[in-house]
């Protein structure tokens, strides 16, 4: 365990961003999907990087130490009050 340590350490942030989008999209940048094992494997390496390096707050990311967020409704509305992101009037629906 010592060696992948090592090398969340020391990763760079812009592997960190390639590794993510790789999790995310299912393929590397040059269009080659992941396998499922590189998928997998992938994907832990982002959720010890996010979780070691980062101070994540958002909803259902890694924070430090390993621990999932999670928002309760209440917080997550909190989060989001007052940012309308366009309003109707019924006449025009």
């Amino acid at each position: 365990m010592n060696d992948i340590n090592k090398v969340i350490d020391e990763m760079p942030q812009e592997v960190y961003q390639r590794l993510l989008s790789a999790t995310e999209l299912g393929k590397w940048d040059d269009g080659t999907v992941l396998t499922e094992q590189q998928r997998e494997s992938t994907l832990q390496v982002v959720m010890l990087y996010q979780a070691r390096k980062l101070n994540q707050t958002e909803h259902f990311t890694i924070a430090a130490g390993g621990n999932i967020n999670e928002l309760s409704k209440s917080e997550l509305k909190k989060q989001f009050k007052g940012e309308a992101i366009a309003e109707f009037k019924e006449a025009d629906l």
